[in-house]
């Protein structure tokens, strides 16, 4: 039976870049020819990956960031270990959604670790985008939360440290890691089982 680890969500507007930030991560490829889709509800990758030399299983939801969508995809806040809120600093509307976001993820799941993730580095980098969102105050907003990343899919920088970063502490607590443990177990006993029902007995 398959299992993951730790449940990572990603919330943020659309256009925000969550999805480029997930096939960045997975499968280490950037696409900008891809016309622009809307994730409905959500989607679903996993992926592993090593934390003080052992392994963890991740599985990361992409949600919509539609306003259509919303109801639906609060039901995949339930349960994560960690949340990836995403906002473009070219953008103060997707900055001013991002607080909503948190502000959802925090009446469903209180215990969730929160990372804010500015996306399009390379733009601002480059010149293309003007920086809407000052760095002061997203530095300020990022204080009582778990870190900060300025990401770009593109050329995936941070975007692998961002990942790590949230594993490595969801390896380090103690009650993340209490819960992940018994998962295990229970997972082993009802293989164990399963096994058992298929041997044949004649």
């Amino acid at each position: 039976m398959s299992r993951c680890d730790f449940k990572i969500v990603l919330l943020g507007s659309e256009h925000v870049g969550k999805t480029s930030l997930v096939l960045r991560f997975v499968n280490c490829r950037f696409n900008a020819e891809i016309p622009y889709q809307n994730t409905v509800g959500a989607a679903f990758c996993a992926k592993a990956m090593r934390s003080k030399e052992k392994d963890y299983s991740i599985g990361i939801w992409d949600t919509a960031g539609s306003e259509r969508y919303e109801a639906m995809t609060r039901i995949y806040y339930r349960g994560a270990h960690a949340a990836i809120i995403c906002y473009e600093p070219s953008s103060h509307e997707s900055w001013t959604r991002l607080r909503h976001w948190l502000h959802e993820l925090r009446t469903v799941e209180d215990s969730c670790k929160v990372y804010l993730c500015g996306t399009k580095k390379d733009l601002l980098d480059g010149g293309f985008v003007k920086r809407e969102v000052a760095e002061e105050i997203v530095n300020t907003y990022s204080q009582d939360l778990n870190g900060h990343f300025l990401t770009s899919s593109k050329t995936g920088e941070n975007v692998d440290e961002l990942f790590q970063k949230i594993v490595d502490d969801l390896a380090a607590d103690v009650e993340v890691m209490k819960t992940v443990t018994e998962s295990r177990l229970l997972l082993t006993e009802l293989d164990k089982r399963k096994s058992k029902k298929d041997v044949c007995a004649c």
